[in-house]
């Protein structure tokens, strides 16, 4: 860690004095290199943490378009911002500069992406960058990042792998001015104790407890009742934005339960990760398993409760080894039961009514988490209404989990889910900081700054950002350093 720091701090300056345009051909440059291996990439990505195949491939085609989307809005993000402070000429520019040398802290269920989210704007936003991957699947991310890291200048992106104490190394290390993390709020904890002796900020996308509400006028039919079957058993469940509980109407609950079943037969299919048909593969370790099969047979203990198990398995996964758990329908459970509470993490999902949207809000929002929800309705009027009320940070509408996503939706939680933000226009100006160059009119010298800014000196607005149009390179003037 030590020395991947001081390598970084030795290169940051001149990355940062190359200029925005220099930086973004160089980082797509060499993420050109990393989709020639999509294939590749992908299966082994499959192999080491048990997703489908198709799935870690569409990670790192999803992780590449995110490259283009944070370099088309680069130049952007660096342009001045001009403001005319008096009468008599006196201007304030508003400039940007990055942090130095940032640190990545990655987790194991999307390596490629999580990491992405991080790396590519903070290497565009300027800022050298270290990351330290989760070592329950470090094989394909670093494979990733070194592909990115030989197409750039020495020490700019390196990586170190390892477990608890090399992430502490590393944002105890001085010389770290910022942090991303994606993980659990309890190491965010843990995190930030580390973080505060040196006052380093960060930003922290920690887990969800994901709420969909399905209401009494919800399209139910069969591709409909599918995006929501996936929306919960992408990933075998392991996706922080997946439906964990599922809130429906009353009126609508057997219905919808007899159409879960019938679509989760084709739809879920557990089986090895490198057969096309697969759609569930096992989970990614010997804990998840042990976590997960617990709250499945502490929900078959509750009273009242029904477990159902979901889709169909292949002999591979009967016979192969493999930290399988069949995804399973939880019904006629309690609000207060622990896979209700809880993040499972896994490919179990609680069916719960609700008698009308006031309940359903309330026990939506009755959650120490607040990442993402759905909301599931014919009515989009009303089901923005609906997605005002609950107090998360990202709302999706007749859709959940990746494919309620878009690029320029800015992501992250509220409550003990986290804060800060990444995607959205703004995800390199989230690895930037703002330095204001003020040139002032001509005052007394005794003067305050009040005396000098009378409303007719200063606009109600500021001027608009000078610079480049969005996909460009900034023009001379307003290159970093000029």
């Amino acid at each position: 860690v030590a020395a991947a720091v001081t390598a970084a701090e030795g290169a940051r300056r001149e990355w940062w004095d190359a200029g925005v345009a220099a930086r973004i051909d160089a980082v797509q440059a060499a993420a050109s290199t990393v989709a020639a291996r999509t294939g590749e990439l992908g299966e082994l990505l499959a192999r080491e943490l048990g997703k489908p195949r198709a799935d870690a491939e569409g990670e790192l085609r999803f992780a590449q378009a995110f490259v283009a989307h944070c370099a088309a809005h680069a130049a952007e993000a660096h342009a001045d911002v001009v403001i005319d402070t008096g009468a008599a000429g006196g201007h304030l520019r508003i400039t940007q500069q990055p942090f130095g040398t940032v640190a990545a802290i990655t987790p194991w269920n999307a390596p490629v992406i999580l990491a992405a989210l991080k790396v590519v704007p903070a290497l565009l936003a300027g800022n050298a960058v270290v990351v330290k991957p989760s070592p329950l699947v470090p094989l394909a991310v670093t494979a990733v990042l070194g592909e990115l890291a030989a197409g750039l200048p020495a020490g700019v992106l390196a990586v170190c792998n390892g477990g608890v104490e090399v992430g502490r190394a590393l944002v105890r290390d001085p010389r770290i001015r910022k942090v991303g993390f994606t993980g659990g709020d309890a190491a965010a904890v843990a995190l930030l104790r580390d973080l505060a002796e040196g006052l380093v900020p960060a930003v922290l996308e920690l887990g969800g407890n994901d709420p969909a509400i399905v209401c009494a006028d919800a399209d139910l039919s069969t591709e409909a009742v599918e995006r929501l079957v996936l929306a919960s058993f992408l990933t075998s469940g392991q996706v922080c934005m997946a439906a964990k509980r599922v809130y429906v109407h009353r009126s609508r609950l057997e219905e919808l339960t007899e159409r879960y079943l019938e679509v989760a037969r084709s739809a879920l299919v557990m089986g090895d990760p490198l057969d096309p048909a697969v759609t569930v593969g096992p989970l990614a370790s010997a804990t998840q398993r042990d976590r997960v099969s617990a709250l499945i047979d502490a929900a078959r203990r509750a009273p009242g409760a029904t477990v159902v198990e979901l889709g169909t398995v292949t002999e591979a996964a009967m016979t192969g080894g493999g930290w399988f758990v069949r995804p399973m329908l939880v019904l006629g459970l309690g609000d207060e039961h622990e896979l209700v509470r809880e993040e499972q993490f896994g490919p179990v999902v609680p069916l719960l009514g609700f008698d009308d949207e006031d309940d359903a809000v309330r026990r939506a929002n009755d959650s120490p988490l607040g990442l993402a929800a759905s909301v599931w309705s014919a009515d989009e009027e009303r089901a923005v209404a609906l997605a005002r009320r609950l107090e998360c940070g990202h709302v999706s509408i007749n859709v959940a989990n990746r494919g309620g996503m878009h690029l320029r939706a800015p992501f992250g939680g509220v409550k003990r889910s986290g804060y800060g933000r990444e995607y959205g226009d703004d995800a390199v100006a989230h690895w930037l900081q703002p330095r204001s160059i003020h040139a002032p009119a001509p005052v007394p010298a005794r003067a305050y700054p009040a005396d000098a800014a009378s409303p007719e000196a200063s606009p109600a607005t500021p001027a608009p950002r000078t610079g480049a149009p969005r996909t460009g390179a900034l023009p001379p003037a307003e290159e970093e350093g000029t």
